[in-house]
């Protein structure tokens, strides 16, 4: 073969591979394309399935009209129910809320203040006409007498709520491929069917699924309710990181099966597409709270009692981060 016919073959090898490429690369954007519609379509379904008002609410009545994520500053409660199949046979209680956590969103700082509220606070529940442990006022109107009695506590709007239950939480866990936390001791606890021992834990950096997660996340046996919903802070975080990662794009279907099953919210799908939007330039700032108080027996009943001033802090710095009056 002479040099001319060479730089023939050569060339149109190269055409070849080039060509080849091309036909992968459009096969992968027709497939990637195809899935995102899959995706779009799971997305309406699991949005209509999860749809629910909090009592027909359609808005705070702290705010004077509706606001729009993306264009406002807004706020979501996020609200963890024991709603376990094996509870529902026993006919055990489950009208409480395990777990209240409070999140406002900032557009222009592209930053969260997350608020862990613990589950005994004694605050006044509007539904009830009295004070008691805020976990209490899911029992009355569910969602929405939780929702009244935080917006009294913090006396900021609940623009939206998000109820999940265990199930909820352990398939989305599971649905994004588990997640790093760093564990702060050794720990043996109960499953979500209330299985003594059945979860056990060693203290360090650790890949969880969902029932460990799930497990890490309610145990009250070694802290106080404060560490509990710091540990509650730290998990949400991890969760976040891995739905918001490139990786999981391929598990988005999974996800959305986990949530659409297991979740009651008063959000649209629109308004969920528009809080996606808070991490398309990067996961944005979280900064955890708590609510500073002490343990109180003073009436023979366990309370976690507020310390004023320190509440008045973070209900300004809650207001300030809204940008509201």
């Amino acid at each position: 073969m002479n040099r001319h016919d060479y730089r023939k073959t050569k060339a149109k090898r190269s055409r070849t591979i080039v060509k080849i490429g091309l036909v992968f690369s459009l096969i992968l954007l027709g497939s990637l394309t195809t899935y995102g519609v899959y995706l779009m379509k799971k997305a309406e379904s699991a949005a209509g399935n999860a749809y629910e008002t909090a009592g027909g609410r359609m808005k705070s009545e702290l705010r004077d009209k509706e606001v729009e994520p993306l264009t406002d500053n807004v706020s979501i409660l996020f609200i963890g129910v024991d709603d376990s199949a094996k509870r529902e046979q026993d006919g055990t209680d489950t009208s409480l809320s395990d777990a209240l956590m409070f999140a406002t969103l900032n557009n222009t700082e592209h930053s969260i203040k997350l608020v862990s509220i613990p589950r005994d606070t004694y605050t006044y529940i509007p539904a009830a006409g009295y004070a008691d442990k805020i976990t209490h006022a899911y029992g009355y109107n569910g969602p929405l007498s939780t929702i009244e009695s935080v917006e009294q506590l913090l006396e900021v709007p609940v623009d939206y709520y998000v109820k999940v239950d265990f199930d909820a939480f352990i398939d989305v866990v599971e649905a994004v491929g588990g997640i790093e936390v760093e564990v702060p001791y050794d720990l043996e606890e109960q499953d979500e069917n209330d299985q003594q021992g059945a979860i056990k834990l060693k203290q360090g950096l650790q890949h969880l699924d969902g029932r460990e997660a799930l497990a890490l996340a309610r145990t009250r046996h070694y802290d106080n309710d404060i560490q509990r919903g710091q540990r509650q802070q730290v998990i949400l975080e991890a969760i976040l990181d891995e739905v918001l990662s490139a990786s999981s794009f391929m598990r988005y279907g999974e996800v959305i099966d986990a949530v659409g099953n297991n979740m009651k919210t008063d959000m649209t799908l629109d308004e969920m597409q528009a809080f996606f939007e808070y991490a398309k330039d990067g996961m944005p700032s979280i900064e955890n709270l708590t609510l500073a108080g002490y343990d109180d027996m003073s009436t023979n009943f366990y309370y976690w009692k507020l310390d004023e001033e320190e509440l008045q802090q973070t209900q300004l710095l809650l207001q300030k981060h809204l940008e509201i009056e």
